[in-house]
């Protein structure tokens, strides 16, 4: 009984090893430690990007939020944290690759970041963007512009979880007319944050509407979901529907955001 319990479990670790290794790159996770409601040291982060790591998940953007009045970031406190971060993984020689940026609340404070041209940007220009969970922005789409016009792509973090566009599907290829990238969150393929979740990502999928794809991993509890959607999804299959475009994070045309290899 014990052999079969150990053949078990090492055909399920095998299932899921470097299941999300086709992403390339993590581009939306909250691994940076004690600034918003990801990590709370730099202890958690390395077991969650480890985790990560044996999904096949080596290279990362760290993504905190930047809100007003909740997590009031900017781009000199998430470097610091970075910076951290960087140099334990450097103690212990690790190999992953680090890239900062944020997923930027679209508030009061998001207007004054624009104005100000202080947005914490991806590799290749890239802005990630979210709007609550308790009621849609009026402001969406003139952001969009907005960043746009800055020369910057916007991406819209998670929709699917934006429950006030569950019943109006329409918005959502309005938003892609509109020049603004989709980014699903790995764990709304099950039914982690719900069935509407679900069902809404699914058909996502099935439009062909997403762009890009993350973990938006904050703690072990969200490890242990990705581990088990990795193992009980064929997600490589489940996204040939939809262009990813992770990999254009992986290289970028400005030398002073290039990744920066940990060890």
């Amino acid at each position: 009984m014990n052999l079969l319990s150990k053949l078990f479990r090492k055909k399920k670790t095998l299932h899921h090893h470097d299941a999300l290794a086709f992403l390339g790159i993590d581009m939306h996770n909250h691994l940076l430690p004690a600034i918003d409601d990801g990590s709370k040291s730099i202890e958690q982060s390395i077991q969650l990007i480890e985790g990560l790591q044996e999904l096949g998940l080596h290279k990362f953007i760290c993504t905190p939020h930047i809100m007003d009045g909740v997590y009031p970031n900017t781009k000199q406190t998430i470097e610091d944290a970075y910076k951290k971060l960087k140099a334990t993984l450097t103690s212990r020689e690790s190999k992953v690759q680090l890239h900062y940026a944020a997923e930027h609340m679209i508030d009061q404070g998001l207007d004054v970041l624009v104005a100000d041209n202080k947005l914490c940007t991806m590799p290749n220009d890239y802005v990630l963007i979210e709007m609550s969970y308790l009621a849609e922005s009026k402001s969406l789409f003139r952001t969009i512009m907005d960043i746009q016009s800055m020369g910057y792509k916007p991406i819209l973090a998670h929709p699917e979880r934006y429950n006030y566009y569950q019943q109006n599907f329409k918005i959502f290829k309005q938003i892609k007319d509109a020049g603004c990238a989709l980014q699903l969150n790995i764990l709304s393929v099950s039914r982690y944050y719900g069935s509407n979740v679900k069902t809404t990502a699914l058909t996502l999928i099935k439009s062909g509407l997403y762009d890009f794809v993350g973990t938006d991993i904050h703690h072990e509890k969200h490890l242990a979901a990705i581990k088990e959607v990795a193992a009980r999804y064929p997600l490589q299959d489940l996204l040939k529907t939809c262009t990813i475009r992770n990999h254009e994070l992986l290289t970028n045309s400005n030398p002073s955001k290039e990744f920066i290899a940990v060890g």
